[in-house]
């Protein structure tokens, strides 16, 4: 076949909104491999640093608040100066953060060590905290709205990928360099990245010197993001009804969230008694689980739209999975078997993780030029339910009582569920676009 017949597809490769996502899929996996570490390497850390599983607690409490007060703040921010140099900045900041964390215990001990740690946790969430909003206005400017749900399923893939890489990873790492060493290896990557967005990302399909106008007439006319956010927008979107609705769901399904993915590690070491390289390997197992309901939802969420409309397509898969991970708590309580608790509670952390791409697609349709602050908003909310399980399971954990945290994360799970049957995805997004 010759050159001019070639299928113009195949000549031009990867698209470049595919191209873009691959960036966005890499910010989310290392925002996970970053958050995840301190947990994962708390098995070393108590005994050398002298630290209690309350102490642990209030570490991940620093990360969750500083996590969950810069999300409005940095979608904001990510309307302002564009998610290319929005994404340079904080994903800098969080490397420094992260390194942070394995330098201070040479400096200090004691109480100040507490504090460095504290604050470099907070630094840590601080920086992350515009990461999933401004990604969300990326995916709404790359993307056909038909595909909002899948490349946001997907992109949470690469949180449940990041958090099932890192058990093994750092307990292995440990073992061989110990816990400092490994969490300044794994810190390294975020530069090569940092790099490689600041030369090839764009805001935009149109500011792109890639992209064909085949692309741009496929991706079609997307809400163009409103870097002039005033605050009276800003007041009249927070006292949108779905957009509180989605909040309040969101933080009700984070609960659980938080608990399988930051507590899981210490679960099966202490309460089903694996040892610690096993936990790290067998803590895997939940996240890889959620790696794949998190795409398998933004998928079926599609579908679900597309066969259904807005209103109940958004509204099937959250009706479905959150009362589904309800029950799957219930089951793990009572499990006797060890491995079975751990395949009981991979299944519910896979089936939490399908309402991902729900979540967020219903938060760009009622954002459409604000998409980053609904979404900073509503993932504050989000960030809200690790603020009230991180503290609640730090001293659960430590009195060794697994099955009322349990229990709670039920209780939260029903709530979410009850919440999507007011959301009304289908009647709202039209007065903000």
């Amino acid at each position: 076949m010759s050159e001019a017949v070639v299928p113009k597809a195949r000549v031009q490769g990867v698209p470049v909104r595919w191209r873009i996502f691959a960036f966005l899929f890499a910010f989310g996996f290392l925002a996970y491999l970053q958050q995840k570490t301190i947990t994962v390497a708390a098995d070393s850390l108590m005994p050398r640093l002298g630290l209690t599983h309350s102490e642990i607690g209030w570490l991940e409490q620093a990360f969750v608040w500083g996590y969950a007060l810069c999300q409005l703040p940095g979608g904001i921010i990510g309307q302002r100066l564009g998610a290319r140099r929005t994404f340079i900045i904080i994903t800098f900041v969080a490397f420094l953060a992260t390194i942070a964390t394995p330098i201070v215990p040479y400096l200090f001990s004691g109480r100040p060590l507490y504090f460095a740690l504290y604050a470099a946790q907070f630094g840590l969430g601080c920086a992350q905290g515009a990461i999933f909003p401004v990604s969300a206005g990326v995916f709404e400017s790359w993307f056909p709205a038909r595909r909002w749900s899948l490349v946001q399923g997907l992109q949470t893939m690469a949180l449940g990928l990041g958090a099932a890489l890192t058990p093994p990873l750092i307990t292995n790492l440990t073992a061989a360099v110990g816990w400092q060493s490994a969490l300044l290896w794994t810190s390294l990557p975020a530069l090569a990245l940092i790099a490689g967005w600041a030369w090839y990302g764009r805001n935009s399909p149109r500011e792109h010197p890639d992209v064909t106008p085949e692309e741009i007439e496929h991706i079609g006319a997307q809400p163009k993001t409103d870097a002039n956010i005033s605050l009276r927008q800003l007041l009249g979107l927070l006292r949108d009804r779905n957009v509180v609705l989605l909040f309040v769901s969101y933080m009700a399904m984070n609960y659980t969230f938080y608990m399988l993915s930051n507590w899981v590690f210490l679960y099966l070491r202490e309460e089903r008694h694996f040892s610690s390289i096993e936990s790290g390997w067998l803590a895997t197992a939940p996240p890889l689980a959620a790696a794949i309901g998190a795409g398998v939802g933004g998928l079926v969420t599609g579908i679900a739209i597309g066969r259904l409309g807005n209103a109940w397509g958004y509204r099937l898969v959250p009706l479905i999975a959150m009362p589904a991970a309800a029950l799957l708590l219930l089951i793990a309580i009572h499990a006797s078997n060890a491995y079975l608790a751990l395949g009981v509670l991979a299944a519910c952390f896979g089936t939490i993780e399908l309402t991902e791409g729900a979540f967020w697609g219903a938060a760009m349709n009622v954002g459409q030029a604000d998409t980053m602050a609904v979404g900073g908003f509503m993932n504050t909310g989000g960030n809200a339910g690790g603020l009230i399980a991180n503290p609640i399971l730090g001293y659960l954990s430590g009195a060794h009582a697994w099955n009322t945290a349990f229990l709670i994360g039920i209780g939260f799970a029903v709530v979410s569920a009850l919440c999507w049957l007011a959301i009304r995805v289908s009647d709202v997004g039209k007065s903000h676009a």
